[in-house]
């Protein structure tokens, strides 16, 4: 039998798991945005990356949003601003931006997780944070700056 979450922690999960949703959202329509108006001459490349980041991302924001409801809460489905524009590496640029912020939240969250008791969640979130790692490091290395 698994651990019984007290409401107050089943909030604050879900609060989290809404605000990391919020996040990917945001970020689905910002790379897939980039990929559709991406131009110049590693393009190719790079609106892959942005598409097959996009996807990603999508996967993660259905995993939360399952996570959401099986704990009782109601998935946001709007998303915060999304960046447009620019030549590649500035969209580059601003969709690392986003990674690292979602690296940065995700290991808060899972810190949250493990404190309330809820490994499920924080197993999720640990299996989300490796992806956001990797999409940084396809990012920094797009824009030269990798390892």
């Amino acid at each position: 039998m698994g651990v019984k979450l007290s409401e107050d922690a089943k909030k604050k999960i879900i609060e989290a798991l809404n605000a990391d949703r919020v996040a990917e959202l945001t970020a689905i329509i910002q790379y897939m945005g980039h990929h559709y108006e991406g131009e110049g001459l590693e393009s190719p490349a790079i609106l892959d990356l942005f598409k097959k980041t996009a996807l990603d991302e999508m996967r993660h924001a259905e995993m939360l949003a399952e996570r959401i409801v099986y704990l009782g809460g109601v998935p946001v489905y709007k998303p915060g601003q999304a960046q447009r524009g620019g030549d590649l590496r500035a969209m580059i640029k601003n969709d690392l931006g986003l990674e690292d912020k979602a690296i940065e939240d995700y290991r808060g969250h899972v810190k949250l997780c493990a404190e309330l008791g809820d490994s499920t969640t924080r197993l999720m979130l640990e299996r989300i944070l490796t992806d956001e790692e990797s999409h940084a490091d396809a990012f920094e290395t797009a824009l030269g700056r990798g390892k």
